[in-house]
């Protein structure tokens, strides 16, 4: 079973393992849309997202990246 958007804590955690140099405050939306849609364990539709979401997973990066 993949990741789906509703994995916010999981996705966070693989996009923090998968660019741990990476300050996830420099981050757009946009291009951590498509790093999370080519995440090996993603299994939801591209389409489905939302700020709301992304916010949710990028709060769990920052929180992983401190």
């Amino acid at each position: 079973m993949g990741l789906k958007w509703t994995d916010s804590r999981a996705i966070g955690e693989a996009l923090y393992d998968q660019f741990p140099a990476l300050d996830p405050k420099t981050v757009r939306f946009t291009d951590m849309h498509q790093w999370i849609c080519d995440l090996e364990a993603f299994d939801d539709d591209p389409g489905a997202s939302n700020e709301k979401i992304l916010e949710a997973i990028l709060l769990v990066w920052l929180d992983e990246a401190e």
